[in-house]
Parts: C-alpha cells; structure tokens; sequence
C-alpha cells in the first residue's frame, strides 16, 4: 500500500476510535460505574481507565493478529462477545446489591461532614468523618479526623479504578476480532497496522473519557437529592442486567 492511502486509513482509526467509544455495551457498563461518582474529574478519571484497559488488550491481542497474520476464529469471537455479556450481568447485579443496601454502603452524613468543624483541630487538607447513629430514638455521632477529603472518598469506593481498568480490557479484548478483519483487510504492513491500533486506541481514550465526562455532570446534580444514590444505583443494574441478557442472546443467536 502506498503511504498515502495507509495515512489515511491510520487517520480514519482515530474516528472509528472515538465512534467505538459510543458502542451500547462500552457505555451500559461504564455507567455501572460513572452514576456512583459526583466529582467531573472522577468521571473523566473512570473513562479514561476504561480507554485505557480496552486499548491495553486491544494492542496486545491485535499484536498477535497482525503478527500471525490470521484473524480471529469466530468460535473464539463469540466466547468473548459472551464474557462481555456476563460482565455487563454482574456489573449490573453488583448495582442492584447497592440499591438494597445503600449505594455506598452507608449514609452521605457517615461518609463526608458538609464542612468542618473546629477547623484548628482539623489538618489542612483534612476531613472531619461521623458515625451518626441512634439509641433509644436519640441520634449522636462519633465525630473524628482522617487526613484526607479525598481519601476518605475513595474508601467508599475503593474498587471504581481497577473495576473500569478490567472492564475496558475485557471490552478490547471482546473487539479484536472485527478488528483484525479491517486492520488485515486494508493495511498491507505491520507497521501500518500497529500504527492504526494505537491511533485508534487514542481515539478510544477521547471519546469515552468525553462521554464520562459529560455524564458525570447530571449524575453529580442528581447525588445531592435524598434518594438518588439508590435509584440510580437501581436504574443502572436493571439497564445493565436487562441489556446484559439481550447481548448475550445475540450472541449465540
């Protein structure tokens, strides 16, 4: 192929990227995860580790298609296309399990104090954190300091990185198939085609960090509302079971 016609393919893989990126299943799951956080940089921080996960594995597997030259057989294809409708199962299951019990666990009051009190008691940076409860109809709390705002909310959800960082690569892993029948279709060389992986794994990275972002917005306006965290803990892991199902019977269909 000459260098133009490959440029130009390269090129396209950054579109095909950040139109992949908009896929139904990328978002179902990734909204498992986003519609707990209400911080934009948190959100953002969630897609871009899911980009990350799927560009990882999708380079990897791709690697070894371009480097064997052979596309993946659709048995395999379809395995993984099932591993993805499980995950999206589980994913949603797992926000069902927080509709039922809180979707943090416990109530906003126990997790972040709106602002703090004795602020010369209190380390720079730090945070004042309670456990609100009650005796005999009587509510008090156990005030006491932890060193770090943030630190403190990412104890109430310790699992959102590594969870989006293995959701994504699931997902890479899950496209390597109709992947490699384009990237071996139309690009002549290694070169070439390892190129493409990684524009388009760039442009994976921008449009769901993008989408996460954009996302994380109405859900951040929606947390501070009494009851929020459980229906949209609900609505997701319905969507996400319900959508999970339906890949899964495509699949095999």
């Amino acid at each position: 192929m000459t260098p133009e016609p490959a440029l130009s393919a390269v090129a396209l893989g950054f579109v095909l990227g950040l139109q992949h990126a908009t896929d139904p299943d990328h978002l179902v799951a990734v909204a498992t995860i986003v519609t707990r956080e209400r911080r934009l940089a948190a959100g953002a921080a969630i897609g871009l580790l899911w980009a990350l996960g799927h560009t990882l594995a999708l380079a990897a597997a791709g690697s070894l298609v371009v480097a064997l030259g052979v596309a993946v057989p659709d048995a395999i294809a379809s395995g993984l296309e099932l591993a993805v409708a499980a995950m999206i199962v589980l994913l949603g299951a797992l926000r069902l399990r927080d509709a039922f019990r809180g979707a943090a666990g416990a109530p906003v009051e126990h997790l972040l104090a709106d602002h703090d009190h004795a602020e010369h008691l209190v380390p720079a940076g730090g945070a004042l954190h309670s456990h609100p409860h009650r005796h005999a109809g009587d509510r008090h709390a156990h005030p006491h300091v932890h060193p770090s705002r943030r630190l403190l909310a990412a104890l109430a959800r310790p699992w959102a990185a590594p969870r989006a960082l293995v959701v994504g690569a699931v997902h890479g892993l899950a496209g390597t198939g109709a992947l490699s029948l384009l990237v071996l279709g139309t690009l002549a060389t290694p070169v070439d085609a390892l190129a493409y992986l990684v524009v388009f794994g760039a442009g994976t990275m921008a449009g769901m960090t993008a989408l996460t972002t954009a996302l994380t917005w109405p859900v951040a306006s929606t947390l501070r509302f009494p009851g929020a965290q459980r229906a949209l803990a609900a609505c997701s892991g319905v969507l996400a079971v319900a959508f999970g199902l339906w890949y899964a019977a495509s699949a095999v269909a």
